[in-house]
């Protein structure tokens, strides 16, 4: 990794939960640059508490659980490793580094993660979710969301149960205090998680800030938000983090740094 002082100067938008910003925003600030937190996301407890606890107790039925974030994991499995062991006939199954890395936090380790396409689609097209016919499969994910990964499974067989481990909202924020800077050059680039993310973003600054943010170069974390960000019309295409951990993120700034100088 470059040295101190690799982003002097730069000013970044992080959009993550305030409990995922801080630890790329210190590694933002390590590197000299400014990291301006603006969360888009609210990370709140699912609205059926009891139905978390009930996938808890019967692990034992299901061949694999997919955690499809790393926000399902930090929700899901403090009440799961409270109520009893993980079993070791469940496989795990996650999206991307940042979701392995959260479990390892707690103590566990996955047995299926995509090398390079941090998505549904690069989980889908592991070899060993190929032959799923007459599994058991359960979903951890937030309220709503995509339904690819699931749909596919019980087109290949499987018998798959959605989990709600948490719920997403968008924060009643102030986007008045970073306007100003923004205005003054003081924001260079903006870091986006999701798509959730970015369609939070655009609302959140609104009219008085559209036209600001559609100039910005975005730091993305997923090839699919590539589309979605030229379907809102931002004027260049993202920058893409190879994965959405911490030190990919900062890997991908400190490139567009060097590259732009």
């Amino acid at each position: 990794m470059n040295a101190a002082g690799s982003l002097a100067g730069l000013g970044v938008l992080v959009t993550r939960p305030v409990h995922q910003a801080q630890g790329l925003c210190r590694l933002i600030e390590q590197q000299g640059a400014r990291a301006f937190p603006f969360p888009v996301l609210e990370i709140l407890p699912p609205s059926e508490p009891a139905a978390l606890q009930a996938a808890a107790q019967r692990l034992e039925d299901y061949n694999w659980a997919i955690f499809i974030s790393a926000n399902a994991i930090e929700q899901a499995l403090p009440v799961i490793l409270a109520a009893r062991d993980w079993p070791g006939s469940t496989q795990i199954a996650v999206i991307g580094q940042s979701s392995a890395q959260a479990l390892e936090r707690h103590g566990l380790q996955a047995d299926l993660c995509p090398s390079h396409q941090f998505d549904s689609e690069g989980l889908l097209a592991l070899p060993r979710l190929q032959q799923v016919g007459g599994s058991r499969i359960v979903i951890f994910r937030g309220n709503g969301g995509r339904g690819k990964l699931a749909q596919t499974l019980r087109e290949r067989g499987a018998q798959v149960d959605y989990v709600e481990a948490y719920r997403r909202a968008r924060p009643e924020a102030d986007f008045t205090p970073i306007l100003a800077p923004w205005r003054a050059g003081a924001i260079d680039i903006a870091v986006v998680n999701s798509a959730e993310s970015l369609h939070n973003l655009v609302a959140m600054v609104g009219r008085q800030g559209g036209a600001l943010l559609r100039r910005t170069p975005l730091l993305v974390v997923s090839e699919r938000l590539v589309a979605q960000a030229q379907t809102l019309g931002f004027e260049r295409p993202p920058v893409v983090a190879a994965s959405a951990t911490d030190a990919a993120v900062l890997e991908a700034l400190l490139a567009w740094q060097k590259a732009r100088h």
